[in-house]
């Protein structure tokens, strides 16, 4: 099968590669029809990860099943399916309370596992033309009629649209409330539709890159461009030195400042800033526990130099984590379905598999229009 392959820092080639295949009686084997470059993908695409080569890439997938193990019961051949990045056993103790962003089971040693991802087991990504999926019947969300004819909205289902929703509920963002989200990339864009949908009273998105500015303004989210504006002066400013209800971190430890410099605190900073006393920021960007390459001394260990003093003084909480997308993915697949959510506004380029290079090194630079790529191996 054709498949995109991580070869080091900023290769990526398309090659064939063995086909997959069942290899447990609870495995499904799903026909990939769609999947999207992420922008965690490009974390290792960069090489700030000690991801090995010759691992196929891809985390956000969806398909069509053309085959299933003995032991599967529930998804038949032929099921239209999206599969959340994160891989779960269904029977372990975090899974089964709902935790299975943390499955005990699928990555031994280490408490998550997803497809094709440095430090999450095993498993070969969905940049290719087929893909095993462990514990089918737990794992894959059986799509609705109309999801051949949806494939842009639906994809959203395996990763960014949960995990935006999931950073507003990590923020205790209620009806009413203000909020605001650092960042404007897919995961920052779909916390603002999150945000909007679930009754926020004002969603204000911080980022710089006019493109992005652009569609949160088209949903209904208040602009900020922080290459003009400090967004901590305006957001007092905007609220009578009370600071936001709530805030969403959607960047992660790669933040740039203005000047193009990496500042990995920054956004954890300006939250704790931007967020009144007793507030709820909820924090699902990328951090990791070591990053090598690095130019900050502090996060080549992993850690930031946090105002923490003044988080404690406004008795603020943070919760972080990464999306336990089972926990939403039936929710959010009927709010598409009756069409309450479009998530697919984000999306700028669809492309076949083997554009897959070019995309990557595109989207990595952040040319102007490539907001989100979905590829497209075999439909």
């Amino acid at each position: 099968m054709k498949a995109l392959v991580y070869e080091g820092p900023r290769q990526v080639t398309v090659k064939e590669m063995p086909d997959a295949q069942i290899e447990k009686p609870t495995d499904v084997l799903v026909k990939i029809t769609t999947t999207n470059i992420c922008g965690s993908d490009l974390h290792m695409y960069e090489g700030r990860t000690d991801m090995e080569a010759g691992r196929i890439l891809g985390h956000e997938n969806m398909g069509q099943v053309v085959e299933v193990g003995a032991a599967v019961d529930r998804v038949k051949k032929g099921d239209w399916v999206v599969l959340p990045f994160n891989i779960g056993c269904g029977f372990c103790t975090n899974c089964e309370k709902g935790l299975t962003g943390y499955c005990l089971t699928c990555n031994p040693g280490s408490a998550g596992a997803a497809y094709g991802f440095v430090d999450m087991g095993p498993y070969s990504g969905g940049q290719a033309e087929y893909l095993r999926v462990p514990y089918g019947d737990f794992n894959c969300l059986v799509l609705p009629p109309d999801a051949k004819s949806r494939q842009k909205d639906y994809v959203m289902l395996s990763d960014i649209f949960p995990t935006g929703w999931h950073a507003t509920r990590l923020a205790g963002l209620m009806p009413g409330e203000s909020i605001v989200i650092y960042g404007a990339g897919p995961v920052g864009l779909m916390a603002a539709h999150s945000a909007l949908i679930q009754g926020a009273a004002k969603v204000y998105i911080v980022d710089r890159h006019p493109d992005r500015l652009k569609l949160a303004k088209s949903i209904g989210a208040i602009t900020i461009d922080d290459s003009k504006v400090s967004p901590v002066d305006f957001l007092m400013k905007e609220t009578r030195d009370l600071g936001v209800d709530r805030g969403c971190e959607c960047v992660g430890y790669q933040a740039h400042d203005a000047e193009g410099d990496e500042q990995p605190d920054m956004t954890m900073n300006s939250l704790i800033g931007s967020v009144k006393a007793t507030g709820g920021i909820g924090v699902v960007g990328v951090f990791v526990p070591e990053d090598p390459q690095a130019e900050d001394p502090l996060q080549k260990k992993g850690k930031l130099a946090l105002d923490f003093g003044k988080l404690w003084f406004k008795g603020q909480t943070v919760r972080t984590g990464q999306c336990n997308v089972k926990h939403y993915n039936r929710e959010l697949c009927n709010l598409i379905h009756n069409e309450r959510a479009n998530p697919s506004f984000i999306v700028s380029h669809e492309l076949d598999l083997d554009k897959a290079p070019e995309a990557y090194e595109r989207f990595d630079k952040r040319e102007k229009g490539w907001t989100k790529v979905i590829l497209h191996p075999g439909n």
